[in-house]
C-alpha cells in the first residue's frame, strides 16, 4: 500500500468524495454504529500497537478510517465516532512529528554520525495523516456528525460549506460532534507538526508544497467561518499555522495570493488578514509579506460604482497601519496613488493612515527630528488638500482624523492655524455631518490649545491683546536702544545726543529691570535673571568713549540689551501674536456658529451649544453672543427627546439647553460658602437680564419658568432676589430692575413667589423708588399680573381660574396713583400699559377705575395753565414743523368733524399730558373688548351651569332636548349682546366715555400742523388704531386716514404701528384691509428697515392665514428675497417656503411674480430676477405642475417684444426639472413662440441647458428620438436667426448705402411734378424697408435735402430761419423730406 500512494493524486482524487475510491472501503451504509465502532476500535488498537501498522497492515487499517470519513455525513457516523478518529488522526501526527523533531533535534545529527536520511521514513506517515485530517476538517465543516435536533447555524464567509454546531441541547450534546470545541486542538496539532522541517523530508518543492497544503488550506477554509473569529483562540491558531507556513516553509508567495483573493471576496477578513500580517512581522520577523501585500493593494483600482472591493481594501489598510504603521509608511509612496481614486472608501482609508502615521511618527523618539518634521508637514499638506474633496464622507473623515491628532502631546503649532481656518470654512459645508465634524473639531482645537504656559487657559480677546501690546512696547524701546548704541559705536553722534541719551537711559533703568522681572516670572523655561550681573560686570570692564558718559546709564542700558532677555522678549511676542491670530479666528467662527444654532438638524444644533459652552469656559468674548442666541431653543419641540445618538447625555434639544444654562450659571461651584453660592447665582440670574431685547426676555421667561417648575431654583435664591430687589441702599438700577423681572419669571410656575410679598411690590416698586424708576415700575406691574395665576384657558372651555380682587384693594390705588401723579418720562408709555393691564386682570370692575384714571387726566390737561406746560404747538421742532406742514394739507382735509371750540382749547395744553391722555384711552379701549369678552364667556359659565342643573332636575329626554336648544338661544342672544355693545355702544353711545374722545384722537392725527409734537403724534395715531378694533363702523370711517398717515408721515414709528395694527384691524373686519390691501404692500419699500420688517410680517401672518387674498402683489414679498438686510431676507424666505404647503397658493401666482420682476416699473435687474426665481422654483416639485408651467411659460414668448423678456422666460424655463415625457413635449409643441428668439445667444445657451437637463434625467420613459429631433430644430432655428440677424443688417447697410448714392447724384431741372413726387414715394420706401429704426446722420440728412429743393424751383432756406409753409398739395413732400432732421417744427404745422 506504500507503493500505491500519492498524496498529490489523493488530493486531486479529492475533489468529488462520492467519486473516491477506496479499496477495501466498509459498507457503511449497511453496517449498524456498533459494528463500524468495532472495525475504528480495532483499526485504533492497532496503531497505537504499531504506528508503522497505518502503512504496513493488511486489513486495511487507512481504508477503515477513508471510509469513515467518506460516509461522514451518514447517519451511521455519529460524533463519537468522528471524536475517536479525530483523536487518532492527532495523535498520529503529534507521534510522527515528535519523532522527527527528536531525530532533528539530537546530537549524532547535528554532528553527521545520524543518517541525513533518516527523517525521511517519516515522510509517507505524515503525508497519510496529513490527508486524513484535511479530509476531517472538510467533513467537518459540511456538518459531520450533527443531529438532526440541531439548529444549523450558516456562516457568513462560509460559501455553502459553512454549516457548522456552535450548540446544542443538554439531551443531545453527548452523541452530537461540536466541531468548534476541537478546532483549538486541530490547529495547535497543525502548528506543531509544521514545526518539522519539510525541506529535510521532501526534496522537492512540489511535494513540499503539497503536503503544506494539507494544512494551510483547511486553515483558510476556517478562516472563511466568521463566527470562528470571533474565538481569540482558534483566530490565533489559524494565524499561527498561516504564519509558520510563510516563515520556514516558502509559502509566502501562496499566502500573498491567498490574503488578496480573501480581501476580494470576503469582507469580514479585511481585519483579520491586516493582524495575520501584523503577527507575521512582529512575532515571527517577517515583513516581506506585508510589503508584497501592499504593493499589490497600491497597484488596484476601483470603479467608483464598486462598494463591497474598496470597503474591505480600506478597512484592511488601516487596520494595518494601526498595527504595523512603519510596513505601511514604507508603501506609502505608492498608496498615495488611492487618494486620487474614484472609490471614496479608499480615499477615506488613506486619510485614516496618514493620521495614524502623523501619531506614530510625533510619538516616535527614533530617527532624525528634521526627517521627521519633513514628513509631517508633508502629511499634513495632504490632509488639507482633501478638505476639498468631492465626497462629503471624505471630508467627515478628515476632521474625525484631525480631531483625534489634536489629543496627541505635540501640538503641531505651525498647522493648527491652517487646520483651525479651513474648518472655519467647513462650517458652510453643503453636508450636515460635514459641519457638525467642524463644530467638534473647532471644540477640539479650543481645548487643546498651545496658549496656557504664561496665563492659564483663557482666551480673552482685550487681555492677549494689552500683553501683546506691552510686549511690542517692551521690543520697540529695545531697538531704539540698540539703534542709538549702533550709532555711538561707529561716531555717527554728538556729545549732546550720547549726553540725552544716558539721561533716557537712567530714567528708563527701573522700567526695564521691572518688565524684565516679570518677563522671567513668566516665562516658559529657564531663568535669565543670572545673566544681566554677568553682563555689567562685563561692561565695567569696557573703556568709555572720549566723550562724557554716565557710567550708570550706560550700565542699565546694557543690561536691558542683554541677547537672551531679548531672544525671550521676541519669541513672547511671536507667542501672543500667535495666540491672538488663533482667538481672532475662533471669533470670526462666531456668526456662522449662531446661524448653525437654528439649524433644522438636530446634531448640528447640539454640536454648536456645545461650543458655546466650551467657549464660554474659555473666556471668548463672542461666545455670550451664542449664548443669548441658544436661549431661544427653549421653544424647540423635542419629540424624540432621547434618540439623539450623539446629544448631551441623549438629551433633546430643550433638555440640553436647561443642561447648558443650569451648569454655566445656576449650578452650585465647588470651593465656595453656600451664601456665596446663593449670591452667585441670584446675580448670574439678574445679568441675564442686562441690555436683553424683548425676544430674549420672552425666551428667558420660558427657561426660568421651566426650571422652577422642575424644581431647579432654591427658596435661599428667592429670598435673595427679594433682598436686592427691598433693598434700602443705593443700587445700580439695572440690578433692581433685574431683580423684580426674574421674580416675575419665576411667579408664572409658583404664584407664591409674589403673593407673599405684595407689600413690598408696593412699597418699593409702586412707591418712590418706582416713581423715578418708571422701568421698574413697569415690571413690578407684570410681576402683579402673576397674583391672577397663569393657568392657560383651554379653547372653548368656559371656566375662568384667574383669581380677581375687589376695586378698594391697596394695589388698585398704588397703580392709579403711578399713572396719574408719575414725571414725565419716555418710560411712561410702556408702563401705563402693564399698569392697565394689571388692572384689567385683577379687578373685578376695572372699567370704574379706569373711567376715573382717564377723567383725572382729562382734568389734569384740560385745566391746567397754558404757559406752565406750553401749547403743543411750542413744543415741535423746526424739522417737525416743515413736516407737520407738508401733512397737513392733505391730512386735515380728511376728517372736518371736530368742533372749532375744542380745537381752540386743545391748542392750549400741554402736548405730553395730552399724549398720555390719548395713550390711557386707546389702552383702555383695546383691554376692554378682552374684559367684554370675559363677561361673555361669565355669562355662558353661568347659563351652561343653570342648563346642567335644569337637565338634572328633569328625566325626560324630550325635555332635555328643548332646554338645550333654549340655552343655545340665549347664549346667541349674549353674544348678539356684546357685539352690539362693542359695536354701538363703547364708540358711540350718549353715555360712554370713551365715546367723548375718539373724534378728538381722529382731529389730532388728522391736524400734524397743529399737534407737531413727535410723542402725541405717536400716542395718537396708535389710539387710533385700537379704537379701530373696536367698532367697525369707526373703522370704516377713518379708515382712509390712517392709510393717508401710512403714506405722508415721516416718523418710522408712527408708519410701523399703523403697519402693525392693520394687521388686527385685517383679523377684527377683514373685508374692509382686503378692498385696500394694495397699500399695505407699499410698506414693503418703505426705506426704514423696521417698517418694512413689520410689513412683511403682517403680510406673511395674513397671507397664510388666510385673512386676505392675493391679488398680484406677490411679486413686491418676492422682491424682499434678495433684501441687503439678512432678517428680511430670511423673513421672505420662511414666507415662500410656507406659501408652498398652501395647496397650488404659488403654483397660481408665479406668472404674476414673473411678470412683476421682468417687466414694468416694479422690474429688478436680471441677477436679481434669476435669484429670485431660482429660489422660487425650488417649490415646483410637482410633475403636473411642471409641465403646465412649460406650456404657459412657451406662450409667454408669443407677446414678449424685448430681449430682456426672452432671456427671463427661457430662464424660468431653464429651472424647471423636465423630469417628465409630458414636459418635454409641450416644450417640442411650443417651439412656434420661441424659434425666432433662439438667435439670442442667452436663451439658445438656456435651451441648451434644458436639452442636457432633460437628458440626465434617468427616467426609463425618456423620449430619446424627441430630444434628438429638438436638438436638431434648436441648432437650424438658431442658425436660422443668425442668418436673418445677418441679412437684415446687410439690407441696412445697403439701404443707407443707396441713400447716400442717390442724395449725391444730380438732378435735371427739367423734370415734371409727377417725376418729382415719384423719387420721393420711392425715398419713402426705402424709409419703411429700415423700419424707422435707423437714424442718420445730420451729414446724410443734409444730402438728402440738398437735391431736392432745387428741383422745386425755390431757393434752400437759411438755417437760422423757419422755412415758410408750403401749398397743402405739396405737405407730404415735405414732411418726408424733414422726417429725418431733428427739428420738429414742420411737422408740428401739419
Amino acid at each position: 500500500m506504500s507503493d500505491e500512494f500519492n498524496l498529490q493524486e489523493e488530493l486531486l482524487s479529492l475533489s468529488d468524495p462520492s467519486l473516491y475510491h477506496i479499496p477495501s472501503e466498509l459498507d457503511i451504509s449497511s453496517l449498524r454504529s456498533s459494528s463500524i465502532d468495532e472495525s475504528l476500535s480495532s483499526a485504533i488498537e492497532s496503531i497505537v500497537n504499531d504506528p508503522e501498522s497505518l502503512i504496513h497492515s493488511q486489513p486495511a487499517t487507512f481504508d477503515v478510517f477513508r471510509s469513515i470519513l467518506k460516509h461522514a455525513d451518514s447517519p451511521n457516523i455519529t460524533g463519537t465516532l468522528l471524536t475517536k478518529l479525530l483523536d487518532v488522526i492527532l495523535s498520529g501526527l503529534n507521534n510522527h512529528s515528535n519523532a522527527v523533531m527528536a531525530m532533528v533535534g539530537g546530537q549524532g545529527f547535528s554532528t553527521g554520525e545520524v543518517d541525513m536520511d533518516a527523517p525521511l521514513v517519516h515522510k509517507q506517515p505524515l503525508e497519510m495523516w496529513a490527508f486524513l485530517l484535511q479530509w476531517f476538517v472538510t467533513a467537518a465543516e459540511r456538518g459531520a456528525g450533527r443531529s438532526s435536533d440541531e439548529p444549523k447555524t450558516t456562516a457568513a464567509g462560509g460559501g455553502g460549506k459553512g454549516k457548522k454546531k456552535t450548540t446544542a441541547s443538554k439531551n443531545s450534546r453527548s452523541t452530537s460532534f461540536v466541531w468548534f470545541d476541537h478546532l483549538p486542538m486541530v490547529l495547535a496539532t497543525m502548528t506543531k507538526t509544521l514545526r518539522v522541517p519539510t525541506s529535510r523530508i521532501w526534496r522537492t518543492t512540489s511535494e513540499r508544497e503539497t503536503f503544506l497544503s494539507c494544512f494551510v488550506k483547511p486553515a483558510y477554509q476556517l478562516a472563511e467561518t466568521e463566527q470562528y473569529l470571533k474565538s481569540n483562540e482558534i483566530k490565533l491558531g489559524i494565524y499561527k499555522v498561516i504564519c509558520i507556513a510563510v516563515k520556514f516553509h516558502g509559502h509566502a508567495f501562496g499566502a500573498q495570493t491567498s490574503v488578496i483573493q480573501n480581501l476580494t471576496y470576503f469582507e469580514h477578513l479585511s481585519e483579520p488578514m491586516a493582524e495575520l500580517l501584523a503577527i507575521l512581522e512582529k512575532e515571527f520577523d517577517f515583513i516581506q509579506l506585508g510589503e508584497e501585500v501592499l504593493r499589490d493593494v497600491a497597484g488596484k483600482t476601483f470603479a467608483h460604482n464598486d462598494a463591497k472591493g474598496p470597503r474591505s481594501f480600506s478597512k484592511f489598510l488601516v487596520r494595518l497601519a494601526e498595527l504595523s504603521p512603519r510596513v505601511v509608511q514604507k508603501q506609502m509612496p505608492l498608496l498615495l496613488a488611492h487618494l486620487d481614486s474614484e472609490a471614496h472608501p479608499m480615499r477615506m482609508a488613506i486619510v485614516e493612515i496618514i493620521g495614524i502615521l502623523i501619531r506614530d511618527i510625533s510619538s516616535s523618539d527614533e530617527g532624525d527630528e528634521e526627517q521627521k518634521t519633513k514628513q509631517i508637514k508633508r502629511f499634513f499638506e495632504l490632509l488639507m488638500e482633501r478638505f476639498l474633496d468631492l465626497n462629503s464622507w471624505v471630508r467627515c473623515k478628515v476632521l474625525t482624523t484631525l480631531i483625534k491628532l489634536c489629543d496627541l502631546p505635540a501640538k503641531f503649532p505651525k498647522q493648527r492655524h491652517q487646520i483651525t481656518e479651513l474648518t472655519i470654512r467647513t462650517l458652510e459645508d453643503k453636508t450636515s455631518s460635514a459641519r457638525r465634524y467642524a463644530i467638534q473639531l473647532l471644540c477640539k482645537l479650543l481645548e487643546t490649545h498651545p496658549f496656557g504656559a504664561l496665563h492659564g487657559g483663557t482666551l480673552n480677546l482685550q487681555e492677549w491683546q494689552d500683553r501683546y501690546d506691552k510686549v511690542a512696547e517692551e521690543l520697540a524701546k529695545v531697538d531704539a536702544q540698540e539703534l542709538e548704541k549702533a550709532k555711538r559705536d561707529v561716531g555717527m553722534e554728538d556729545d549732546e545726543e550720547e549726553e540725552s541719551v544716558e539721561d533716557e537711559g537712567d530714567g528708563r533703568k527701573d522700567e526695564e529691570e521691572e518688565d524684565e522681572e516679570e518677563e522671567t516670572v513668566e516665562g516658559d523655561e529657564g531663568g535669565s535673571t543670572p545673566q544681566p550681573k554677568k553682563a555689567k560686570i562685563s561692561l565695567r570692564d569696557r573703556k568709555p568713549r572720549q566723550s562724557q558718559l554716565d557710567i550708570s546709564g550706560i550700565q542699565s542700558e546694557q543690561t536691558s540689551l542683554d541677547p537672551n532677555l531679548i531672544t525671550k522678549l521676541r519669541l513672547t511676542k511671536k507667542y501672543y501674536g500667535d495666540a491672538l491670530r488663533f482667538i481672532n479666528q475662533i471669533e470670526s467662527a462666531i456668526p456662522t456658529l449662531c446661524q448653525l444654532l437654528v439649524s433644522t438638524t438636530k446634531t448640528e444644533v447640539l454640536e454648536a451649544m456645545r461650543f458655546f459652552r466650551v467657549a464660554y469656559e474659555y473666556d471668548i468674548a463672542s461666545a455670550d453672543q451664542g449664548i443669548k442666541t441658544m436661549l431661544h431653543l427653549i421653544w424647540t419641540k423635542d419629540n424624540n427627546a432621547n434618540a439623539g445618538e450623539d446629544g448631551m447625555d441623549g438629551k433633546g434639544i430643550r433638555g440640553s439647553l436647561i443642561e447648558c444654562y443650569r451648569s454655566l450659571y445656576f449650578d452650585v461651584v465647588p470651593d465656595l460658602a453656600p451664601k456665596q453660592q446663593v449670591n452667585r447665582i441670584a446675580k448670574n440670574m439678574i445679568e441675564r437680564t442686562y441690555g436683553a431685547t424683548l425676544a430674549e426676555l420672552t425666551s428667558l421667561e420660558e427657561l426660568i419658568r421651566t426650571m422652577m417648575m422642575d424644581g431647579g431654583v432654591h427658596n435661599d435664591v428667592i429670598n435673595k432676589l427679594w433682598q436686592v430687589y427691598s433693598t434700602e441702599q443705593e443700587i445700580p438700577k439695572p440690578q433692581r430692575q433685574g431683580a423684580i423681572i426674574i421674580l416675575g419669571m419665576l411667579a408664572l410656575a409658583k404664584r407664591e413667589v409674589v403673593t407673599e410679598r405684595v407689600e413690598s411690590l408696593l412699597k418699593i416698586g409702586l412707591g418712590p423708588l418706582g416713581m423715578h424708576d418708571l422701568v421698574l415700575a413697569r415690571y413690578t406691574c407684570i410681576a402683579l399680573q402673576r397674583l391672577g395665576g397663569s393657568a392657560k384657558k383651554v379653547k372653548g372651555s368656559l371656566s375662568d381660574k384667574t383669581m380677581r380682587l375687589p376695586m378698594d384693594n391697596p394695589i388698585f390705588v398704588k397703580l392709579q396713583e403711578i399713572i396719574e401723579h408719575s414725571p414725565r418720562s419716555p418710560h411712561w408709555f410702556s408702563m401705563a400699559e402693564q399698569a392697565i393691564n394689571t388692572i384689567y386682570l385683577l379687578g373685578e370692575q376695572p372699567d370704574a377705575l379706569c373711567s376715573g384714571i382717564i377723567k383725572n387726566l382729562t382734568a389734569k390737561v384740560f385745566d391746567k395753565p397754558s404757559g406752565s406746560d406750553g401749547s403743543p404747538s411750542v413744543e415741535a421742532e423746526d424739522g417737525d414743523a416743515e413736516q407737520a406742514e407738508e401733512e397737513g394739507k392733505d391730512s386735515e382735509k380728511a376728517d372736518g368733524d371736530a368742533s372749532l371750540e375744542q380745537d381752540e382749547k386743545k391748542d392750549q395744553t400741554g402736548s405730553f399730558r395730552l399724549a398720555q391722555l390719548v395713550f390711557v384711552v386707546g389702552h383702555v379701549s383695546i383691554k376692554h373688548i378682552v374684559y367684554l369678552e370675559l363677561v361673555e364667556r361669565e355669562f355662558k359659565r353661568r347659563k351652561d351651569e343653570n342648563a346642567k342643573q335644569k337637565a338634572a332636575a328633569k328625566s325626560a329626554e324630550k325635555d332635555s332636548n328643548d332646554l338645550d336648544a333654549v340655552a343655545g338661544n340665549a347664549e346667541d342672544d349674549i353674544g348678539d349682546l356684546i357685539s352690539g355693545i362693542r359695536e354701538k355702544e363703547l364708540l358711540f353711545g350718549d353715555k360712554s366715555l370713551l365715546a367723548v374722545y375718539g373724534p378728538m384722537i381722529a382731529h389730532i392725527c388728522a391736524s400734524p400742523k397743529r399737534y407737531r409734537n413727535p410723542s402725541l403724534r405717536q400716542a395718537a395715531a396708535l389710539s387710533l388704531t385700537k379704537l379701530m378694533c373696536v367698532s367697525a363702523q369707526f373703522c370704516e370711517s377713518h379708515l382712509l386716514l390712517l392709510f393717508k398717515i401710512l403714506e405722508t408721515s415721516r416718523d418710522p414709528v408712527v408708519r410701523s404701528n399703523i403697519v402693525i395694527a392693520l394687521g388686527d384691524i385685517a383679523v377684527c373686519f377683514g373685508s374692509m384691509i382686503d378692498d385696500n390691501s394694495e397699500r399695505l404692500y407699499q410698506g414693503l419699500a418703505d426705506p426704514d428697515l423696521v417698517v418694512k420688517k413689520n410689513t412683511l410680517m403682517v403680510l406673511t401672518h395674513l397671507i397664510l392665514n388666510g385673512m386676505i387674498k392675493v391679488k398680484g402683489q406677490l411679486g413686491e414679498m418676492a422682491k424682499c428675497l434678495e433684501d441687503p438686510d439678512q432678517r428680511i431676507s430670511d423673513l421672505a424666505k420662511l414666507f415662500f417656503t410656507e406659501l408652498s404647503t398652501k395647496d397650488n397658493a404659488l403654483y397660481n401666482n408665479l406668472q404674476d411674480v414673473i411678470s412683476h420682476l421682468s417687466i414694468g416699473k416694479h422690474a429688478v435687474d436680471e441677477e436679481t430676477f434669476e435669484r429670485t426665481m431660482r429660489f422660487i422654483f425650488t417649490f415646483i416639485e410637482k410633475d403636473k405642475q411642471a409641465e403646465a408651467l412649460v406650456e404657459k411659460l412657451c406662450q409667454r414668448f408669443r407677446l414678449a417684444t424685448d430681449e430682456r423678456q426672452w432671456r427671463d422666460i427661457s430662464f424660468c424655463l431653464s429651472l424647471l426639472p423636465f423630469k417628465s415625457e409630458r414636459s418635454m413635449k409641450k416644450l417640442i409643441e411650443g417651439l412656434p413662440f420661441y424659434q425666432d428668439k433662439l438667435h439670442e445667444e442667452t436663451v439658445f445657451k438656456r435651451f441648451t441647458e434644458i436639452l442636457a437637463k432633460a437628458r440626465a434625467n434617468k427616467a426609463a420613459n425618456k423620449p430619446e428620438t424627441e430630444l434628438k429631433e429638438f436638438e436638431a430644430i434648436l441648432a437650424e432655428h438658431q442658425a436660422k436667426g443668425l442668418e436673418d440677424q445677418a441679412l437684415e443688417a446687410d439690407v441696412l447697410r445697403k439701404t443707407k448705402a443707396a441713400k447716400r448714392r442717390a442724395a449725391k447724384r444730380p438732378t435735371p431741372s427739367t423734370k415734371t411734378a409727377q417725376g418729382k413726387k415719384k423719387a420721393v414715394q420711392e425715398d419713402d420706401d426705402d424709409d419703411d424697408d429700415v423700419g424707422g429704426n435707423v437714424e442718420e446722420d445730420e451729414e446724410d440728412e443734409e444730402e438728402d435735402v440738398a437735391p431736392v429743393r432745387p428741383v422745386r424751383g425755390r431757393k434752400a432756406p437759411v438755417p437760422t430761419k423757419k422755412a415758410a409753409p408750403p401749398p397743402a398739395r405739396k405737405g407730404r413732400r415735405k414732411v418726408v423730406v424733414q422726417s429725418g432732421s431733428e427739428e420738429d417744427d414742420d411737422v408740428d404745422d401739419f
